[in-house]
């Protein structure tokens, strides 16, 4: 048996940069070792040489060959988010395993595709879906589905603390392209969020309306704030709220049912349980102003909240035999329907749009918008390190 799993990064950018320098370098990986890096753009192999303390590791600008050279039993891929299924899939090929950087990609379309193609093979497969590790969402699931709050009435997430600058979407030629990233805030900063609803609730809405602004606060062709409205199955509403655009923002989860409701904010979690349930007391209450008496409790968790470090170490102990896998790859499909669903929707001017989405529709739509993008021209050999944006909440 290995007794570490060998790693291959594709994509040497912000994110790619900070998993060697601040996870692998600084030994936050316990059975995992970087022993290839690579990137199309040699100005950032030749950046990241000069940081890493790891002197051991070959150096590729064709992530094929990578993947070819026998170095690897698996890869973490850090790229722009249109190439995560084709390079997942050239993975599988090569029997090796692979943890996709969120979103699964862009399209349903082509996540249908990776996801067959993982299951034919067989080969492991996981998302970096860092904040289902977070401790207060894995209890704001475990309380839900035990059926604390009751039944579903509504949801309600804002998450406006995503402020980003110009400087910050002018540092990739890629970045809020419709041809080069495939959409703005949704894309990019709220797939987490976008699979979090599903992963608490365990379900999907049934049906979205979505509301878009493009380029409303930034100098892109993409979305920088977005409203949305869901209904579920059984009747219950929710609305997402989104922005790169506002500052300070806020991060708000709330999620009400018949027997109380949930909230968080920031690393804080609140339940508020009904001393009876609220849809039985409405019917048998005979005071018109009445409402069942409720209490309010800090929920008290485990506090443990590893992030990407959790992802990574997790997927290695997996490879070895030692642990379950926490997140499928496969369930990277999720986000990316409730995604398409919601821009889907702000095309259609607002229309309702039900899930599963139509992913032909949604493609046919993308295609017109990627075929009027123009990916800018400046040099995408800058890489900033994505410490400080993630953290406890978000």
């Amino acid at each position: 048996m290995k007794e570490k799993i060998r790693f291959g990064v594709i994509g040497l950018g912000n994110q790619g940069s900070t998993y060697v320098l601040k996870l692998f370098d600084e030994g936050k990986i316990e059975n995992g070792v970087v022993t290839a890096m690579c990137d199309c753009n040699p100005a950032k192999i030749e950046a990241i040489k000069q940081k890493t303390k790891n002197n051991a590791a070959q150096y590729f600008t064709d992530y094929k060959q990578m993947l070819a050279s026998g170095l690897c039993d698996a890869a973490l891929i850090e790229t722009p988010h249109y190439l995560h299924p084709e390079m997942a899939i050239e993975c599988f090929r090569n029997g090796i395993a692979a943890i996709s950087e969120k979103p699964a990609g862009v399209y349903a379309e082509q996540v249908k595709e990776m996801n067959e193609a993982a299951k034919k093979s067989g080969v492991p497969f996981a998302m970096m879906f860092n904040q289902r590790t977070n401790c207060v969402y894995r209890k704001m699931r475990e309380l839900y589905l035990s059926g604390e709050i009751g039944t579903l009435q509504r949801v309600s997430w804002t998450i406006t603390d995503w402020f980003r600058t110009q400087h910050y979407y002018d540092t990739g030629s890629w970045r809020a392209t419709w041809a080069g990233e495939g959409g703005g805030v949704l894309i990019n900063q709220c797939p987490h969020q976008l699979d979090l609803i599903g992963w608490i609730l365990g379900e999907l809405p049934a049906t979205v309306r979505g509301f878009c602004e493009y380029g409303k606060w930034h100098d892109i062709e993409v979305e920088d704030e977005v409203t949305a409205f869901f209904t579920y199955r059984n009747g219950a509403t929710g609305v997402f709220i989104t922005t790169t655009g506002e500052t300070p923002g806020a991060n708000r989860l709330e999620i009400s049912g018949t027997k109380g409701k949930l909230l968080c904010e920031g690393d804080k979690l609140y339940l508020y349980r009904n001393a009876q349930d609220g849809k039985e007391f409405c019917l048998t209450s005979q005071e018109s102003f009445a409402k069942p008496k409720c209490v309010r409790e800090e929920v008290q968790t485990d506090g443990k909240n590893p992030q990407h470090a959790g992802i990574i170490n997790n997927f290695a102990n997996a490879l070895l035999g030692k642990e379950e896998l926490f997140v499928a790859g496969t369930e990277g499909i999720h986000g990316v329907e409730l995604m398409n669903a919601i821009e889907l929707s702000g095309w259609l001017g607002g229309e309702a749009v039900s899930l599963p989405v139509d992913g032909k529709e949604y493609l046919r739509e993308l295609n017109v918008r990627r075929a009027h993008s123009r990916l800018k021209e400046q040099c995408d050999g800058v890489a900033e390190s994505t410490e400080n944006t993630y953290g406890g909440s978000k």
